[in-house]
């Protein structure tokens, strides 16, 4: 199977759910131009109450639709865009990725990842149960979150439903994603 952008999403307030869209336009160094998470330095709410200094690991939200389909099953009818991703992709594995993969969607965008989504509480406002539905246990036990992954923008461009994704992979050694 080939990677696709499956949907895209934006939402210009600081709100859970983001509205599907035709297309987004990526800037530079900032995120999803109209998003309220756009920007160079951090901007969800609890992060920015800490330090509003801090780099901006945070542009872009990812999620692959293969999630959404594992909660449908299990009785959570979440829809593209209902977790706050900007970027709901289909065929690629990215909590799989390392640290520093560059996805490269559709003609000129490029997203490096920085890192996995830690869900928050939130989710369960959606449906009762739905952040513990997206957390799972590695072999070890340890707690793996699977809510998506983050990344900055290193390339802007238009990144519509259907356009290609293409992985860069960083050089050896890989660092596996943790939590940003």
């Amino acid at each position: 199977m080939k990677a696709i952008v499956e949907a895209v999403h934006r939402s210009g307030s600081h709100t859970l759910t983001k509205p599907e869209q035709p297309g987004i336009r990526l800037l530079a160094g900032l995120g999803v131009e109209g998003d309220a998470h756009m920007g160079v330095t951090v901007k969800h709410r609890s992060r920015v109450a800490r330090d509003p200094a801090q780099p901006n690991l945070r542009q872009v939200h990812l999620i692959h639709a293969e999630l959404l389909d594992e909660l449908r099953a299990g009785g959570f009818p979440v829809r593209p865009g209902a977790m706050g991703e900007n970027i709901t992709t289909r065929g690629i594995d990215l909590l799989g990725l390392p640290a520093g993969a560059r996805l490269l969607l559709g003609a000129a965008a490029v997203v490096e990842i920085t890192g996995l989504r830690n869900p928050c509480a939130q989710l369960d406002r959606l449906q009762p149960g739905l952040m513990a539905a997206v957390l799972g246990r590695d072999a070890q036990g340890r707690l793996i979150p699977k809510a998506g992954v983050m990344g900055d923008v290193l390339s802007g461009g238009e990144v519509r439903p259907a356009d290609p994704i293409r992985v860069e992979l960083p050089p050896s050694p890989r660092r596996p994603l943790a939590v940003v």
